[in-house]
């Protein structure tokens, strides 16, 4: 079932932190681009669905953990996201240009920079990346342009325990991809032909270990041959057999890429319903992974980290969908028709 809902009053209340998650992009015949991902972690997040207007005021987190101190700015683009725990930072989301991303954890590799005082008024927290990059650009080469000159800082989120660490993933309406990370504290931006991404480790390694699935294919093998004998797979399928199957980071990006890469030329609107059944191939059933309070995954205690929502946002359309663990009925939020210069705030809760 799918709601369609169209906000005449815009709202804001961003995004936050990066979860355990897995993220795609596929392109369209009719050059548009459709980007989905999943959330998990260990602990509810709250998720709601946010919408900031343009010349919305954001206030910087600088190295004092004090909104205002930091860099602050004004939204030049609408943005339709999703956040956690009720925080005005986005983890996901698509602007009215038509740049989308989100935030995906990353415990052991992330790394922020270390501005000094004097360099605190022109540095954010690491979980403002996104809602900086969302309401103030309109594709990747304005990203990649802009980032270099402002500090991400280490600034700990009190919700999240410590500091929030995460990679950046985004993707523009042209057919540009891009990965942002933090690594030793310094800003590493590099450019994702195949537009997936997971968690640690670093994206160069992920990379690097796709030329260890060279042999698999979306086209299945002929029939092995040998001193006149002919052996028969078991059934069709057997392309991709060998394909990883865990829910660790590695196995996750090596199989969406695998799909990704599988998957045959068609329209937007096609891809944007193909992309909801790969995604289902990365849906955390409750009970699969058990973390303890030591995990960067768990959020800090004893828990289950599971798929608590999937988003699927048309670059096209300029259309944001997303289902949540409670309901898998699809909300679709779009900024056809609305206020986008509206000065109010407004949060929308995931149906239930």
């Amino acid at each position: 079932m799918r709601f369609k809902i169209w906000f005449v009053i815009l709202s804001f209340l961003g995004t936050t932190v990066a979860q355990a998650c897995t993220s795609i992009v596929l392109s369209g015949t009719d050059n548009g681009r459709v980007y989905a991902r999943t959330m998990e972690f260990g602990i509810p997040l709250k998720s709601a669905v946010l919408i900031t207007p343009r010349g919305y005021a954001f206030k910087g987190v600088g190295i004092d953990g004090v909104p205002g101190s930091g860099k602050n700015w004004t939204s030049k683009y609408a943005v339709i996201g999703a956040n956690a725990f009720g925080l005005p930072v986005y983890v996901d989301g698509l602007n009215e240009a038509g740049l989308a991303g989100g935030l995906l954890n990353a415990p052991n590799t992330a790394q922020y920079q270390n501005p000094k005082q004097d360099q605190s008024t022109h540095s954010i927290a690491s979980q403002q990346l996104l809602i900086y990059a969302l309401t103030n650009f309109a594709n990747v080469a304005e990203v990649k342009d802009a980032l270099p000159k402002t500090f991400v800082n280490s600034s700990p989120l009190k919700e999240w325990g410590g500091v929030a660490k995460s990679r950046m993933t985004l993707h523009d309406a042209s057919g540009a991809s891009l990965v942002v990370e933090y690594l030793d504290g310094k800003l590493v931006m590099t450019d994702n032909a195949i537009g997936t991404m997971t968690n640690d480790p670093a994206f160069a390694w992920h990379l690097q270990n796709i030329g260890n699935y060279a042999n698999l294919s979306g086209t299945d093998k002929k029939p092995m041959t040998f001193n006149g004998q002919k052996f028969m797979a078991a059934s069709s399928g057997n392309g991709l057999h060998g394909l990883p199957g865990s829910f660790l980071s590695p196995d996750r990006f090596i199989r969406a890429s695998m799909l990704v890469m599988s998957t045959p030329p068609a329209a937007s609107d096609v891809q944007e319903r193909r992309a909801w059944h790969i995604m289902n191939n990365f849906d955390i059933p409750f009970g699969a992974i058990h973390l303890d309070s030591s995990s960067g995954y768990g959020g800090g205690v004893n828990s289950y980290e599971y798929t608590e929502w999937t988003v699927v946002a048309n670059l096209k359309t300029k259309t944001y969908n997303i289902r949540s663990f409670e309901n898998p009925g699809v909300l679709t939020v779009g900024f056809t028709e609305m206020d986008i210069n509206s000065k109010n705030l407004r949060s929308i809760p995931l149906l239930k």
